[in-house]
């Protein structure tokens, strides 16, 4: 007859599984939430101060502005160190389209100017080649611009 082996390694892995086991359930229990309830403590002013900013971002405000900006496109119509340059090319553009805006940045050493207040690349691309003919050099650049100021008719 032949011996009895003990199997040593069972009754380790067997506490290995249980307390693996234990773990487990005491996490999921540790980790179940209940339903809260959130109050909200406000002085009574911030209401009267979310309800002006909506007034003025719909445009209908004291001042009757309605400014907000966006981003889309500019046209870069000049860029160098000369200062006179760069306020002669704002000059000449302003001269020939007294309606688009304008606009002069410095960042050392540079100065830019840049036209125009496009939404969409498209009308930007348009632009470029209008002023292709005035100013050699254009680039569309994107970044923060004004929206135009919309029209309001009573019709």
């Amino acid at each position: 007859m032949k011996k009895a082996i003990f199997d040593h390694k069972a009754i380790p892995a067997g506490i290995k599984y249980c307390f693996l086991l234990l773990l487990l359930s005491v996490s999921v229990k540790s980790f179940g939430q209940t339903r809260g309830k959130v109050q909200v403590v406000a002085p009574p002013l911030f209401d009267t101060l979310l309800a002006k900013r909506a007034t003025l971002n719909s445009g209908k405000g004291s001042s009757g502005t309605g400014y907000t900006s966006s981003y889309g496109y500019r046209v870069q119509i000049y860029s160098g160190s000369n200062r006179t340059a760069a306020f002669n090319a704002q000059a000449r553009c302003n001269r020939e389209l007294p309606e688009m805006r304008t606009y002069i940045s410095y960042r050392e050493p540079n100065f830019k100017v840049l036209a125009g207040d496009f939404r969409t690349r498209i009308e930007a691309e348009r632009m470029k080649q209008q002023l292709l003919a005035l100013f050699p050099t254009i680039f569309i650049i994107p970044g923060k611009i004004n929206p135009p100021k919309t029209v309001v008719t009573n019709d």
